[in-house]
């Protein structure tokens, strides 16, 4: 059978990309699937190809940053399948700018698409998934994130970007602690493929060879959010992965470090030497992307 048999998945962002690689490969799966972009004409492409391999799908084009059309996304997912078993959050944007050039719409935009729109539909999606587990049934729900690798290193020119992923790896921790009751799971993941953010900055570097492995093809990294989207993936939750290529791994992210306990008091004196101490005991951060 067939590992998301008759789940229902909304993605995000779903009408190129990443989103397309999920909202296609969760359809072949067997998931009924809610193709959300802003761009209609995409999201309606998206949906044709899913029908015409014989899958299920509907297009949806509400804006995730707006609370209340991120609840219309959620409504027609229940409303055209009968249920919500799945919400991928992968719709983004970038505004890249050195810091001391980055305007504040730079800023906000980025803030709104990645940390809010990630906030708004899976906020309407946990209020009926916790309203059926007090109502006695047996939830298994996903929340799939989208961070970046620029989120858990940094990344050199993408300052808005980069903090906006690194409050969506946070923001997986605590949805896996707080959420694990109502039968939900979190996991995020910081995918390296070739999409319409990527491709014109990395061009080079991504290009599609011409024969062989596609390296940076987004149906790279689909397996794995459709297996984390499936009920097999139950036991797994507050974890973020990186995948690129045919590389796969789970970030180790932050976690106390050595540890001076003066049992008193520091004095402003003292604290140089103690820092520059704990310092040489740590294991150097992974640099920052771009230096």
């Amino acid at each position: 059978m067939a590992v998301c048999q008759d789940r229902v998945v909304i993605v995000t962002g779903a009408g190129g990309g990443l989103g397309k690689a999920y909202a296609e490969l969760f359809a072949a799966e067997g998931a009924k699937v809610v193709v959300n972009d802003i761009n209609e004409k995409a999201a309606n492409v998206v949906v044709s190809v899913i029908k015409e391999a014989g899958g299920e799908a509907v297009a949806n084009t509400n804006d995730i940053t707006d609370y209340e059309e991120a609840a219309l996304i959620v409504k027609q997912a229940i409303d055209s399948f009968g249920d919500l078993h799945v919400v991928v959050n992968n719709a983004g944007v970038c505004r890249d700018r050195m810091f001391a050039s980055l305007s504040e719409s730079d800023w906000d935009m980025v803030m709104n698409v990645h940390l809010k729109g990630h906030f708004c539909i899976s906020s309407h999606a946990v209020k009926y998934w916790r309203e059926q587990s007090k109502g006695g049934k047996d939830v298994n729900a996903r929340i799939i994130n989208t961070s970046s690798g620029a989120g858990l290193q940094g990344s050199i020119g993408q300052s808005n970007y980069a903090a906006a992923k690194g409050g969506i790896a946070s923001l997986t921790l605590v949805q896996a602690a707080e959420l694990a009751r109502y039968g939900i799971t979190s996991n995020g993941l910081a995918p390296a493929a070739r999409t319409g953010m990527t491709e014109d900055v990395f061009a080079d570097m991504m290009k599609k060879p011409e024969d062989g492995f596609d390296y940076y093809a987004a149906e790279n990294v689909a397996p794995l959010v459709v297996w984390l989207g499936s009920e097999a993936a139950s036991g797994v939750t507050g974890k973020l992965f990186e995948i690129e290529g045919g590389k796969l791994s789970v970030a180790d992210g932050w976690r106390q470090g050595p540890q001076k306990d003066k049992g008193a008091r520091w004095d402003v004196a003292e604290i140089g030497d103690a820092i520059g101490s704990l310092i040489d005991e740590s294991v150097p951060a992974q640099k920052v992307y771009g230096t």
